[in-house]
């Protein structure tokens, strides 16, 4: 039974990834439609990482913005995430040092 329970929940997991997967690939949209669709993805990603850095430190929001301003700096210069991501971590660590 919780094998079937499984097997279950990742078909109805999969099935609405892949259907708009082959949808999409028939389709033609218009080239403003597409990249609105494009940005989806980072605007998701913004919804979820901004209340993570106003809650770093629920007393001191300033170091959290702080951190995220530095991450955006380095994201600008086209760095790789991930030094984007220790910069704002070691903003943070300094600032709370």
């Amino acid at each position: 039974m919780i094998i079937a329970t499984i097997i279950g929940m990742a078909i109805v997991t999969m099935v609405p990834r892949f259907i708009p997967a082959f949808i999409m690939e028939k389709i033609s949209l218009r080239p403003w439609l597409n990249r609105w669709l494009n940005a989806i993805p980072f605007a998701a990603l913004g919804a979820l990482i901004f209340p993570g850095i106003m809650t770093v430190i629920p007393e001191r929001p300033l170091v959290g913005i702080t951190g995220g301003v530095v991450a955006m700096l380095i994201a600008f210069f086209n760095l790789n995430v991930i030094f984007a991501v220790i910069g704002a971590i070691a903003t943070v660590f300094l600032l709370t040092m």
